[in-house]
């Protein structure tokens, strides 16, 4: 089942936070995953405007998506991001109707 990767994302410093996203697709390729939005316009609805950023990534499975954000070459390039480049919030989700 297709799982969702979503990050509502801060930058802090534009400079270490592109050394971050354009080392990102690639990582992403190799464990399946498919960029569905990434950054552009958006419109907060309900709740607070606390983040700038939004990204949408559809990987095959759960598995897949957790396992490229625990991967090597991610921690790597998350790095940059995690160094005072933003604050990134991030879950994978399954898609589908809830069963629980």
């Amino acid at each position: 089942m297709a799982a969702y990767w979503l990050s509502r994302c801060i930058i802090h410093d534009p400079v270490e936070y592109k050394k971050y996203t354009d080392r990102v697709p690639e990582i992403l390729q190799k464990h399946g995953g498919k960029v569905l939005a990434r950054g552009g316009r958006y419109q907060v609805n309900e709740g607070p405007d606390t983040f700038n950023r939004y990204v949408v990534i559809e990987f095959p499975t759960l598995e897949a998506g957790v396992n490229c954000f625990h991967s090597p070459e991610y921690a790597e390039a998350a790095a940059f991001r995690r160094n005072g480049g933003g604050v990134v919030e991030n879950v994978v989700v399954e898609g589908g109707e809830a069963t629980h």
